[in-house]
């Protein structure tokens, strides 16, 4: 059975949620909802409960592994290497291997620690993991026109865009255009 990742960087701990984080994924969504909102497809009924974060943490490490997502969690990163609250979520899903080779990244960041430079961070630390160990030769990542915070991100992980998708993602009941980018593994090695 394969390990499951888990990072560090200077100012994170990036692991799967398990059972012990629940409470505290709880408190980072309720303290972001109304922050996060306007850039998430709605949320499935129960989705802020616990009874739901417990399947779902079971699915995800399903999902891991049979090679069709990884679901992180970002955790500052406290004095003596203790893993503080959960700050953020990063998701690489809709796996496709074969003659594709890639996979969807989506992402969010705790309001408060906005603009400093800890997703540019954490996926620093996560994409040669995905190049690498996952093997994958493109991650691909849209966001909406008006979300600089998020194209300035990808800009510096050297995201390039392909193009803009009309009503791309139903957001609080309205389609809603993104723009759409990708990464592609300069190094790729590996078959089809």
């Amino acid at each position: 059975m394969t390990s499951l990742p888990q990072f560090k960087t200077e100012r994170l701990r990036i692991a799967m949620g398990a059972g012990e984080d629940v409470a505290d994924l709880l408190r980072y969504l309720e303290e972001n909802r109304g922050f996060l909102a306007p850039f998430e497809a709605s949320k499935p009924p129960g989705y802020d409960t616990a009874p739901f974060w417990e399947e779902q943490f079971r699915r995800s490490l399903q999902e891991f592994y049979v090679d069709l997502s990884l679901r992180l969690f970002l955790f500052k990163r406290l004095k003596g290497d203790e893993k503080g609250p959960i700050i953020g979520s990063i998701n690489f899903t809709q796996f496709v291997r074969g003659p594709f080779q890639a996979c969807q990244l989506g992402y969010g960041m705790d309001e408060r620690e906005q603009g400093k430079g800890l997703m540019t961070e954490a996926l620093q630390a996560l994409i040669p993991y995905v190049f690498g160990e996952l093997g994958f030769h493109r991650i691909m990542a849209s966001y909406m026109p008006e979300n600089r915070r998020s194209a300035r991100v990808l800009e510096r992980l050297g995201f390039v865009v392909e193009g803009q998708a009309k009503d791309y993602v139903l957001i609080e009941g309205q389609w809603r255009d993104h723009v759409l980018t990708s990464l592609v593994n300069p190094r790729w090695v590996g078959t089809a």
